[in-house]
């Protein structure tokens, strides 16, 4: 089953005399639980198409449909809410707050949202992170992987339909780039997550089931197992 589909996707900026077209005509169908990594060259699109699959930008033109709502059709409010209930992100620069600590770090979005925090899951999650005894740890007292695996705990807390992953080793050597993205890989499959990735190395897309590459806005190849 899709949990989403993108239908004639376009995304168009003006660029004085010029139109730069960011996406140009973009169709994907992911399945629920799948591994998919978005490859492509600097300025291909891979940032612009992430970033309306979250809902935090809107097309020129198409629709985005994740996990059976329509994102054109929602307010600004409404979309907050879906972001933060249905989408999680897990970002380059790691995005942690850094006046909070790691548990409290991960607890953010559910208490945005006024949810109970199911504080058996959290510890389900640092535990398979190997972070359970790290909790109160400040972000500067934690190295960039370790940093990087509060993120993707804090992605996963909220149990939501599907992770966006924006170049999430870009920040780390080759080693712990390595351990972060297996240990994102296990866990998607552990919780049955679906998991979109965007990366220019391709290294790093291979360790995904799906391959997507854009160029110029378009998909150009695309590999389903």
């Amino acid at each position: 089953m899709s949990i989403l589909k993108v239908q004639g996707l376009r995304k168009y900026y003006n660029n004085g005399a010029t139109v730069v077209k960011a996406l140009d005509g973009v169709d994907l169908a992911v399945e629920q639980g799948s591994f998919t990594a978005v490859v492509g060259s600097s300025g291909s699109g891979k940032s612009t198409l992430l970033h309306i699959l979250g809902g935090l930008d809107t097309p020129t033109q198409g629709s985005v449909n994740v996990a059976g709502r329509e994102l054109s059709q929602m307010d600004d409010n409404a979309l907050t809410i879906f972001r933060r209930r249905q989408i999680g992100f897990i970002f380059q620069s790691y995005n942690l707050i850094p006046m909070l600590n790691a548990y409290e770090n991960i607890i953010l979005p559910m208490e945005l949202d006024g949810n109970k925090v199911d504080e058996a899951f959290i510890l389900e999650i640092a535990g398979m992170i190997g972070m359970e005894k790290k909790l109160d740890r400040m972000p500067n007292q934690m190295s960039g992987g370790e940093q990087q695996r509060i993120a993707i705990a804090r992605a996963l807390a909220a149990k939501p339909s599907i992770l966006l992953a924006d170049e999430p080793t870009g920040n780390l050597d080759s080693r712990t780039s390595q351990d972060v993205l297996g240990l994102l890989k296990s866990m998607g499959e552990h919780f049955l997550q679906t998991i979109i990735m965007i990366t220019h190395n391709e290294g790093i897309a291979q360790l995904a089931e799906n391959i997507v590459r854009l160029e110029d806005g378009k998909i150009v190849e695309s590999r389903w197992d």
